[in-house]
């Protein structure tokens, strides 16, 4: 059995391997104030639901964009688990080509992606991940990043409006059914939801003129990508488990 830890800014994505194919995830909250015995005792009860142990667990694999939880983690994973986890970097086998002008700068979430949506999806690809931040990549057919954008997360620029505007309340992220919105929550909901739709639609557009890839495919995952792509279908895939199944392929490339 082997673990996949990809640690966010606000959920931990766990998955867990066996015979080759994940068979169960799960989602946690990143909790900076958790020890690491804290989250062994988290990980045992999530393991024992499916009937598995630490003493389970070949080998783990880890990405992670929350640097002050990467010894904390690293830690537990040891203790518990008696291996030392594969950390997420540009010095690993990935399979892929990064032409970024400094790839260590890239984000180890940002590599998962490409590296899953090339290999599952081909190329050329533009990978829209709905997370904390909004993050695109784009790749080309012969598996090389050509680097991308990043924009606000949908939930933080929320949180942004009603922290510097002191009459907006906090508003639960929902698609509104008309861009005319006929409250004050159906306004914000309407200027949120709509415009980061115009932001992807957008960028999408600039990318494939940009780059000539025209037909380049568009795959989107994050926790937040169904308030987006539940509108205008310009996204052709949404696979929530995209960063995972990338974990899963560099523990291939590089667990032996």
């Amino acid at each position: 059995m082997v673990l996949l830890l990809d640690i966010g800014n606000t959920n931990i994505k766990i998955g867990v391997v066996d015979n080759s194919k994940i068979i169960k995830t799960w989602r946690i909250a990143t909790d900076h104030t958790k020890t690491a015995d804290e989250f062994g005792m988290i990980f045992l009860d999530l393991l024992s639901s499916i009937g598995r142990s630490f003493d389970s667990v070949e080998g783990t694999i880890m990405c992670s964009v929350a640097p002050a939880l990467n010894y904390t983690i690293e830690h537990m994973c040891v203790y518990y688990t008696k291996k030392r986890p594969i950390m997420v970097n540009t010095k690993l086998n990935l399979g892929i080509k990064l032409n970024y002008i400094v790839p260590e700068e890239l984000g180890a979430d940002r590599i998962l992606n490409a590296v899953a949506a090339f290999n599952l999806y081909g190329g050329p690809s533009i990978i829209i991940d709905f997370g904390s931040a909004t993050t695109f990549g784009i790749i080309d057919a012969n598996g090389t990043f050509l680097g991308g954008a990043i924009a606000p997360g949908i939930k933080s620029s929320a949180e942004s409006l009603t922290n510097t505007a002191a009459k907006l309340p906090r508003i639960e992220l929902l698609r509104p059914a008309s861009i005319i919105g006929r409250t004050t929550v159906e306004n914000m909901q309407s200027g949120i939801i709509f415009g980061f739709t115009g932001l992807v639609k957008g960028i999408i557009n600039e990318m494939r003129s940009e780059s000539g890839f025209l037909n380049a495919k568009v795959i989107a995952t994050g926790g937040m990508s169904e308030l987006v792509t539940g509108g205008p279908q310009f996204i052709d895939i949404v696979d929530r488990a995209l960063s995972l199944k990338g974990l899963q392929m560099l523990y291939d490339l590089n667990s032996i």
